[in-house]
């Protein structure tokens, strides 16, 4: 047998806690998680407390039973844990990428303006969207109804709804959440050459919808 490594002490600690972690969030004893995975409770009291070796095919099952996959319970962090974001000052927009999820971006955007009445300026693409209220109050306008969404209050809508979002009272700011294809429906709309998503016509849809 090879000896250990640093690297490899290292990742088999953290594998050992995040199966404790894991079992604790979900409210399970050592004897619930045991019988999810087809161990028994002494086995996995020895694994969490690294008295026994971990085998491949435990943590497959363990990985199962915690409902995550063997991936994401052995992986470990990368060194860009920070990032940054990229900085359109002209429109007060700060937009990122979801790491775990490529096909993800968040947008924090500063907004003025209310948004449009005429249903024609307003956007539908394929996709989802999240919007979170970080300061003030924004409207957000879906088909022909509107809504009120204050400080910390949050809202999810399909974005094949004709939809906008502006700021109601005055300034507002918001973090705006787009999966895949909303994000692609931002870039079709743009016809960014570049690939990224471009933030709102001033005027236009006042938001990240």
């Amino acid at each position: 047998m090879l000896p250990m490594t640093q690297e490899d002490g290292d990742l088999d600690s953290l594998v050992r806690k995040r199966i404790r972690a894991l079992r604790v969030a979900q409210g399970w004893s050592l004897e619930e998680l045991a019988g999810r995975a087809h161990l028994s409770q002494s086995s996995l009291s020895r694994i969490e407390n690294g008295r026994r070796r971990l085998a491949l095919d435990q943590l497959v099952t363990l990985a199962r039973a915690l409902d995550t996959t063997l991936d994401q319970l052995v992986e470990t962090a990368t060194d860009d844990i920070v990032t940054s974001p990229m900085i359109d000052n002209t429109h007060r927009i700060m937009r990122w990428r979801v790491k775990g999820d490529p096909g993800m971006s968040v947008m924090r955007q500063y907004l003025t303006e209310p948004p449009p009445d005429n249903p024609a300026r307003m956007r539908a693409h394929p996709g989802r969207e999240w919007l979170v209220v970080l300061s003030g109050t924004a409207t957000l306008v879906l088909g022909h109804r509107r809504f009120r969404v204050e400080t910390h209050q949050a809202a999810e809508f399909p974005t094949m709804m004709p939809h906008a979002i502006g700021a109601e009272g005055g300034p507002c700011e918001i973090l705006g959440i787009f999966d895949r294809e909303a994000r692609r429906g931002h870039r079709r709309d743009a016809d960014d050459p570049d690939g990224r998503d471009a933030p709102d016509a001033p005027g236009t849809s006042a938001g990240p919808g």
